[in-house]
């Protein structure tokens, strides 16, 4: 059984820094892309940023030069450094990863974790 277990979402404060964590459980062996995602309450939820297995990476421009992706392959975790903080990235982030499997590949997400920037 996958399970994602996201970390390190909670309240700052505008201008501030926040790093969440996404570590897929262990044993898991051939990780794709990881994502992380976020939606607030009424809307769909957006893509944010992606990591290739090889750390290629790619960001949504609102989050362009705030944010960096990255990830630890040998401890199959993803992470988001958020610097910068606006009111506008308070949401639910989640994590999403594409594991290949023996016949085919499917995207798991994790449970999602709460960030809010208020002053």
């Amino acid at each position: 059984q996958v399970t994602l277990v996201e970390s390190g979402g909670g309240s700052v404060q505008p201008g501030g820094s926040l790093r969440l964590s996404c570590a897929a459980s262990r044993g898991v062996r051939d990780i794709a892309d990881m994502r992380w995602y976020r939606q607030t309450p009424g809307k769909q939820r957006e893509l944010v940023a992606t990591c290739t297995r090889a750390g290629g990476t790619n960001y949504a421009d609102i989050v362009k030069g705030r944010f960096t992706i990255s990830r630890d392959n040998a401890l199959n975790t993803v992470y988001l450094q958020m610097n910068s903080l606006k009111f506008e990235d308070t949401a639910v982030y989640y994590c999403n990863a594409d594991i290949n499997g023996l016949y085919r590949t499917r995207t798991y997400w994790g449970q999602g974790t709460k960030v809010t920037v208020s002053s």
